[in-house]
């Protein structure tokens, strides 16, 4: 299968017109994609290991979607002015692009931020067949404020284990506009794996249970033992998790 399985470069338009770069894995047909969103200050290869993972869902059948969001990586815009609203509007975009591609299923998987994305655009959005997250962050104004900085006239610094990177007070007061919890209660009857690290010193794990606690069934919710927020010695067991959950929810 995998022989004629191949990367290819696209790009389309987000809401704005902004062209958004993406990664697609796929075969000579359409069938099931997996969009995949990266973390907050992230990009589409997720520092090759979205890559790698693309190419072990490609084996069993699935086709990938990696993109980045506009303000990221090689997507146009600025990341002073991303917004979780600007992201679900991007993701909605990349599945418009792969429906529009001849795939007949899309899931959705998002890390970190991403995974709250995910969350925020499957309860709007029923198209999508399934969610899987990764150490998604659910209580979005308490996680953010607590890396806030000092304030200046136009732009206000956010600081956490990577680095400072510069966001607009309209990201803030766009998060009050989301409660990734209360879409997740939306997301049944769509299947929806929760998988967190339980020593994430980003995001505590307990979101992960507030966003399973609010979730409908079918929902798996698995806490990997000393991972911490990028899965860093267990994404291999995050690998293995994902991919059995595809293969039992979405068989080929």
């Amino acid at each position: 299968m995998t022989s004629i399985w191949k990367w290819k470069s696209v790009s389309y338009p987000n809401k704005q017109g902004l062209k958004l770069a993406g990664l697609l894995y796929s075969g000579p047909t359409g069938g099931t994609l997996v969009v995949v969103c990266h973390g907050f200050t992230g990009s589409k290869e997720g520092g090759g290991r979205a890559v790698v993972l693309a190419e072990e869902m490609g084996k069993r059948g699935y086709a990938t979607l990696l993109f980045d969001f506009s303000g990221c990586g090689e997507s146009e815009g600025a990341f002073a002015d991303i917004t979780l609203t600007g992201h679900i509007e991007c993701l909605a975009s990349s599945v418009d692009y792969g429906l529009a591609c001849g795939f007949q299923r899309v899931i959705t998987l998002g890390r970190s931020f991403g995974g709250t994305t995910v969350l925020c655009h499957a309860a709007l959005d029923k198209r999508i067949a399934g969610v899987c997250t990764w150490a998604a962050p659910a209580e979005l104004s308490k996680l953010f404020n607590a890396f806030r900085e000092k304030e200046n006239a136009k732009l206000i610094p956010l600081t956490d284990l990577s680095g400072t990177v510069m966001v607009s007070e309209r990201f803030f007061t766009d998060l009050e506009q989301h409660d990734p919890a209360h879409s997740a209660a939306m997301i049944a009857p769509r299947p929806l794996l929760v998988m967190h690290g339980q020593s994430d010193a980003v995001v505590p794990v307990a979101n992960a249970l507030l966003i399973s606690s609010s979730a409908g069934t079918p929902k798996e919710l698995r806490i990997i033992p000393q991972a911490d927020h990028q899965f860093t010695r267990h994404y291999r067991e995050a690998w293995q998790i994902t991919l059995a959950w595809l293969a039992e929810h979405f068989p080929l």
